[in-house]
């Protein structure tokens, strides 16, 4: 078995392979594994998890296909959904049962989540998450090659993949030979050309995510005759802080903030989804936004590490009155809002863009993780997950539910995980 990409999606794969004792090789294109759950927050939301039930959180699969399904107003691929809810509880578990110490935020509630199920390590960085499973893998006998960067696919009779081409420091190439080959490569945001052709409404964002994400899934896919879908669906943040260039966590907007334009006016409502946010914050003059909040806001930010590198690089501006917060954004004072003076003085204010983070549509795949011919049929022995299939937030921004990436990469993983076992 062989596994593109050691993000969140390929390194669950193989840790479910190992566990079923299955011997896999994890092809990773960095000299050390990073990709875009490093980006992350590092929060998974799972419903039903040990971690809940020890909280006395109520909550279920159901109950989380249901919050899917309504943000993304019905048009999330069913079967992924009801796939990736139920996956989600048994792979968090399971991945307890490796060493990952999972915790339930509880302080507040992510939008469009219905109940506390955002599932985090103690230091709240997808970075930790990626060195957990990097460590619990090493422990499980995974095998990681790592400045393994895969290019090309060999393929045999009737589109059965025979190996793939990795090319290596040097320039050498080397060629693996795999019964099953899982692509866990993420998406194409960091394309171009393919973001400037899918997403034209995000071609002139800041993209901040992971160079990685060059698309490859859809190149081979396009290649093979592989079905695509969702391939407008995608991550977007309204909150990437400028200059610093940081996530500024939207748990500050849900408990109160407001985004304000240079104009001084609010221009959404922020609690409908940071996803969508991104949209909205770029259609401002300049493309420019400024997140203001109050002092329980700011103690709620500080609990996060990107917020606090974020303000020890200078992003976090202070205003002891409304007329030094008018200076700060450029606007006139009278034309604050009214709801402001909720917050204080003081004022805080970080000035903030719209960004991509990572894309949402990809090789279109079944309930089992296995790829399919643009006819429906499937391919023999190839697995897609993670940001190299489709996911379960439809075609579009708005239907992204906050954590669907890492519910994709994880959930995802675990069942290709599952499903290569099976045919091993």
């Amino acid at each position: 078995m062989a596994i593109v990409g050691a993000g969140a999606c390929g390194l669950t794969a193989a840790i479910a392979l190992r566990a079923a004792g299955v011997d896999c090789v994890v092809l990773e294109r960095d000299a050390v594994a990073s990709g875009s759950t490093a980006l992350s927050s590092g929060f998974i939301p799972a419903a039903g998890t040990q971690v809940q039930r020890a909280l006395g959180i109520a909550d279920d699969a159901e109950s989380f296909a249901q919050d899917i399904l309504h943000k993304s107003r019905g048009t999330a691929a069913a079967h992924l959904v009801q796939a990736y809810t139920q996956a989600a509880a048994p792979a968090l578990d399971a991945l307890a049962a490796h060493g990952l110490r999972f915790e339930v935020l509880t302080n507040f509630l992510y939008p469009g989540h219905g109940v506390h199920r955002m599932h985090t390590l103690a230091q709240r960085t997808g970075a930790a998450l990626v060195a957990a499973l990097l460590d619990a893998a090493g422990r499980a006998g995974v095998d990681l090659l790592t400045s393994a960067h895969a290019t090309e696919l060999w393929v045999g009779p009737r589109d059965r993949i025979l190996g793939i081409g990795v090319h290596r420091p040097g320039g050498a190439v080397e060629r693996i030979a795999c019964d099953v080959l899982l692509l866990a490569c993420n998406g194409f945001g960091g394309n171009e050309p393919l973001r400037r052709e899918l997403l034209p409404e995000m071609g002139e964002a800041i993209f901040a995510g992971h160079t990685g994400n060059d698309g490859s899934a859809i190149l081979w896919g396009r290649q093979l005759g592989a079905a695509l879908a969702d391939l407008g669906g995608y991550q977007g943040h309204g909150s990437w802080v400028v200059p610093q260039g940081a996530l500024m966590t939207w748990a500050v907007m849900m408990e109160g903030g407001v985004q304000l334009n240079a104009r001084g006016q609010r221009f959404h409502d922020e609690t409908q989804g940071y996803s969508e946010a991104a949209v909205d914050v770029l259609a401002q003059p300049g493309g420019i936004a400024w997140n203001v909040f109050g002092e329980a806001q700011l103690a709620l930010a500080r609990e996060f590490p990107d917020f606090v590198a974020a303000e020890a690089a200078g992003a976090l501006r202070t205003a002891a009155d409304t007329a030094t917060l008018a200076r700060i954004i450029g606007c006139e004072a009278a034309a604050l809002p009214a709801e402001i003076a909720r917050f204080g003085p003081p004022f805080h204010a970080v000035r903030v863009t719209g960004a991509l983070f990572h894309t949402q549509g990809g090789l279109d795949i079944d309930a089992q993780c296995r790829v399919r011919r643009a006819d429906g049929s499937l391919f023999p022995n190839l697995l897609a997950a993670g940001g190299a299939a489709r996911g379960v937030s439809g075609n579009a921004v708005w239907g992204y539910l906050s954590g669907n990436g890492l519910l994709s990469a994880v959930a995802g993983g675990w069942i290709a995980g599952q499903t290569a076992a099976g045919r091993s």
